[in-house]
């Protein structure tokens, strides 16, 4: 009876353990392929916002302020001296 039992059992758990198995394959691949899926949409939002100028850098910046700087000093300095020359 023991032999038969062992004879039906040892089948039957390698045949759970490989349905588990791939059943968590299954799981993994999916997982993964969710997981490359969210990366590439945020890789493809990164992307949108260097090409549509959204995204500066921080030395960009300063050289667009130290050049608006410039300007209205030069236009501060030429409204001054149209001020003198007229009045």
């Amino acid at each position: 009876m023991n032999e038969h039992f062992f004879q039906i059992l040892i089948p039957v758990t390698g045949l759970v353990s490989g349905l588990i198995g791939t059943y968590v394959g299954l799981q993994n691949r999916a997982l993964l392929a969710e997981v490359r899926k969210e990366l590439a949409e945020l890789e493809n939002r990164i992307i949108t916002r260097f090409n549509n100028g959204s995204f500066v850098r921080a030395s960009e910046c300063h050289l667009r302020e130290d050049h608006l700087r410039e300007r209205l000093d030069a236009l501060s300095e030429e409204l001054k001296s149209r001020t003198a020359a007229g009045g």
